[in-house]
């Protein structure tokens, strides 16, 4: 009995110092950075955006493309079908102020519907810099001269993972959980250490990287283009590296079941993706340290109440530490959503074991690189 809480201090231990480090490392590498000045000699960059629906604060996300302060650039909006509802409104911010061109169709190169609207924007982009950002993604003036100062030698792809602002209603305070305190800190540890992977929330591109791998349907060897853009990187024996001070992406409201099937989706295609970095997902939350202190309390006559207590307020004060450090979203509703987070990430690994989902209302499968049916 002895040796087992001896394990259980050391992991607990482990567990709190690691947590702690995740959080140093990203509050350094999350603070507002300055502005970063344009450069009249810049390079020119292609800003090519996805759009499907209306998603929420989408006017205010799409109209802030047209007010970066970068010297030189193009703006592509891609839209699958002329009927989408977005459509109009895309409509409406050319005619405000020009500069973009809308293209529509729909090139099934992948069973990925992301991947087969932007095709058509890689392709038509006439500079050797493509940037790729999701509909949501609100960029600030000095959004491109950002990502391209983060550029090394040795780098294939600059990212920037979604940081969850303005939430309304406690399941978006779930999502902000999800994405900013957790999921950022772990991807930017990640990217500290040498290990970054890709997200697909913003990726910039220099077209020759890509081009190297056969061109934008390399994107499609794997279902999640994020995964297959990390694959070839590597391949090329380059690095994916994340921008500092990643940028927002406004909420609004959000139901139970929308988030929790965004974090099933995203989880299932990190398992098929990624199978042996999915794997230590299991220990990344609260509940097993506050057990493993729970043990080695009882067993060395100490309070157990007290010393779980004291070890939540520890772990839990650090993301709240993290959050005013980086000025993302912080509100009293947060320490619930993060434990309400924790409580779920073993149900959420387990369900990430399977495979089927439903991405943008097509039925999918994890692992496949085609759907099996069609949604209804």
């Amino acid at each position: 009995m002895s040796t087992l809480i001896l394990l259980a201090a050391v992991y607990c231990a482990g567990a709190v110092l690691l947590h702690l480090a995740s959080i140093v490392i990203a509050a350094r590498r999350c603070r507002p950075a300055e502005r970063v000045a344009a450069d009249p000699g810049a390079p020119g960059v292609s800003v090519v955006r996805p759009v499907c629906g209306i998603d929420n604060h989408v006017e205010e996300t799409l109209r802030s493309t047209f007010r970066l302060d970068y010297p030189d650039y193009e703006v592509l909006f891609c839209v699958a079908s002329a009927r989408d509802p977005v459509v109009p409104l895309i409509e409406r911010l050319l005619a405000d102020f020009g500069r973009a061109r809308l293209l529509i169709g729909d090139d099934r190169v992948s069973a990925n519907p992301k991947l087969n609207n932007v095709v058509k924007g890689w392709r038509a982009a006439k500079h050797p810099w493509i940037v790729i950002a999701d509909s949501n993604v609100l960029m600030p003036p000095d959004y491109i001269q950002r990502l391209i100062a983060t550029w090394r030698r040795d780098t294939g792809i600059v990212c920037a993972p979604p940081i969850g602002c303005r939430p309304d209603g406690f399941w978006a305070e779930l999502e902000c959980a999800f994405l900013n305190t957790y999921q950022a800190r772990w991807q930017y540890l990640a990217d500290t250490v040498g290990a970054g992977f890709a997200q697909g929330k913003t990726m910039l591109w220099r077209r020759a990287v890509l081009q190297q791998a056969g061109g934008i349907e390399a994107l499609a060897l794997d279902l999640a283009e994020d995964a297959a853009a990390t694959k070839i990187v590597d391949a090329q024996g380059l690095r994916v590296r994340l921008v500092d001070a990643p940028f927002g992406q406004p909420l609004g409201y959000r139901g139970a079941v929308e988030v929790w099937s965004r974090q099933v989706r995203w989880a299932r295609l990190r398992r098929a993706s990624f199978p042996a970095c999915y794997l230590p997902e299991l220990f990344t939350g609260a509940p097993l340290p506050l057990l493993a202190c729970g043990l080695a309390a009882s067993q060395a006559d100490l309070p157990v109440a007290g010393s779980v207590l004291a070890l939540a307020m520890l772990w839990y004060g650090g993301e709240a530490a993290l959050a005013h450090a980086a000025r993302w979203h912080l509100s009293p509703l947060s320490p619930f959503a993060w434990m309400l987070r924790d409580l779920l990430l073993p149900v959420l690994w387990i369900k990430g074991w399977r495979t089927r989902f439903v991405w943008r209302g097509n039925a999918m499968r994890a692992g496949g690189l085609s759907p099996f049916s069609s949604a209804r």
